[in-house]
């Protein structure tokens, strides 16, 4: 199955679009986890039977894992393992390097973790892309307009009367041959989002920036859908999370899980 069947599959079942980052930080986890063999296993794992229903994919962030070392790693592997597998799982690496070295990072996150789906900095051109499209039923979320204040100073400049993301946005089309691709775009900029969904209207988009980041939901969800109101992937994650301290956290991160992913469905038009 490709990535696309998949989300549209899953968020069809769970009636969302809502996407929960697992961003799991050991020093925001409630601290009686500490005393788990692995504590951030134990966390991601609750964290995921409270809220696999209501979600339309899970994305790690793979920061969170890599500064734990081969444990954190191990950590990352068995979370994917935890997820069920109609739910896709998109690990936010943010990867970009020439050919050779795009070809591994693409096995160790496809095959290695079992992912269905990466981000990837688009900086270097096609050639640190095109090793992730070769898997065809997995997907590439190509930075696009990311939702972080920096982004101004790089994907707003203007080339020739036109902003570098919609060139991005522009150049990934024409590398989706194979129907893989998709793109990042932040909540934080309503308006851009409203014109990169004009011009990629059919492919996925993943939305980050609501909730920590200040991106409103109305016009995320408004702008960021294709004309069914599917194929926008809209990502919270220390909002839902670290909802408690305490060891109702589960039962917390699936209230506020809950309560995003309904705010979510009030703007969409299904």
């Amino acid at each position: 199955m490709k990535f696309i069947e998949k989300l549209i599959s899953i968020s069809r079942k769970n009636n969302s679009l809502l996407c929960v980052g697992l961003d799991t930080d050991r020093e925001k986890i409630p601290k009686f986890l500490l005393k788990d063999h692995d504590p951030v296993l134990s966390f991601n794992q609750k964290i995921i039977e409270s809220t696999c229903d209501l979600v339309c994919a899970y994305k790690p962030n793979i920061a969170f894992y890599e500064a734990y070392g081969s444990k954190g790693w191990e950590a990352l592997k068995k979370t994917c393992e935890a997820v069920p597998k109609e739910i896709p799982i998109i690990i936010d690496a943010k990867r970009g390097d020439i050919g050779n070295t795009a070809r591994m990072y693409a096995k160790a996150i496809f095959e290695d973790l079992g992912a269905d789906a990466v981000t990837v900095n688009p900086y270097m051109g096609e050639d640190a892309i095109s090793p992730f499209l070769e898997y065809e039923n997995k997907c590439a979320f190509i930075l696009c307009l990311t939702s972080n204040k920096s982004a101004q100073d790089f994907q707003l400049f203007l080339i020739d009367g036109k902003p570098l993301y919609q060139i991005v946005a522009e150049k990934v089309i024409t590398w989706n041959e194979k129907g893989n691709c998709g793109l990042v775009v932040g909540a934080t900029y309503p308006e851009q989002l409203k014109k990169i969904r004009e011009i990629a209207k059919s492919l996925p988009i993943l939305i980050p920036g609501i909730g920590a980041q200040s991106g409103e939901i109305e016009p995320t969800v408004k702008f960021g859908t294709d004309e069914r109101g599917e194929r926008a992937i809209i990502n919270s994650s220390r909002g839902i999370i670290y909802a408690s301290q305490k060891d109702d956290f589960a039962e917390a991160a699936r209230d506020q899980a809950l309560k995003l992913k309904d705010r979510i469905n009030l703007y969409r038009q299904m």
